[in-house]
């Protein structure tokens, strides 16, 4: 379970204050996948950030107690000097997993052959992304965190290979995504909450939630 239980958080523009959660409090269960509705600039990537862990709340508490992905695209482990295979293998010691196997299987769902010894600090935007998206595919977590905002891979083959095996993961994992589309969250989630002046609302249904966002947004 995922839980926030009174959380704040807001930042100083320069010219006002955004909040981004004003003493809110929800859960996310497992087995249950949520996909959050909020407008661009509303704060979505801070509150995917929070719940992995790499954004702390102003007040209040951020409970896991279970394994829960980095946002897909993110990889504040990854060092640039280093090559892939030298990421892939530092990264499955962090998390007391086979190096060989992480070397293996990032190797594989990447694709980008010989650039895989090479540091990764040349590689393009794509490869980058590429080659981050296989380092999360190949750990297992029980929370997997997607935000739209993330860089996606352009190459047919790669999404093709990546997105199957995501499949995989998802079906026996939970989902949380963030984005200001109710297509987007529909390939996820059946139900979804509306980030709204610092507080989250839940729905049991996706058709609920896009009420509320669209009187929000177009009202």
């Amino acid at each position: 379970m995922l839980e926030f239980a009174d959380v704040s958080k807001s930042f100083w523009t320069g010219e006002r204050r955004k909040v981004i959660l004003d003493r809110a409090s929800f859960k996310v269960n497992l087995g249950y996948s949520l996909g959050i509705l909020a407008p661009n600039g509303t704060g979505k990537t801070t509150l995917i950030r929070m719940m992995a862990g790499l954004e702390q709340p102003d007040e209040g508490h951020i409970y896991r107690n279970c394994r829960i992905s980095f946002p897909l695209g993110f990889m504040g482990g990854v060092i640039g000097k280093l090559t892939g295979t030298e990421n892939a293998r530092y990264i499955a010691r962090l998390y007391g997993l086979d190096p060989d196997y992480v070397e293996a299987f990032s190797r594989w769902v990447c694709g980008i052959e010989e650039y895989f010894d090479m540091p990764v600090g040349t590689y393009s935007s794509g490869m980058r992304a590429r080659f981050n998206f296989s380092l999360l595919l190949a750990l297992e977590f029980d929370i997997y965190l997607i935000d739209e905002g993330m860089p996606a891979s352009t190459d047919a083959e790669f999404n093709r290979r990546a997105g199957s095996i995501l499949a995989d993961r998802i079906r026996e994992s939970t989902v949380v995504i963030v984005s200001h589309q109710m297509q987007t969250l529909e390939k996820f989630a059946r139900r979804a909450a509306v980030l709204r002046d610092g507080q989250l609302y839940e729905f049991d249904t996706l058709e609920e939630a896009r009420q509320l966002y669209d009187y929000e947004t177009q009202g």
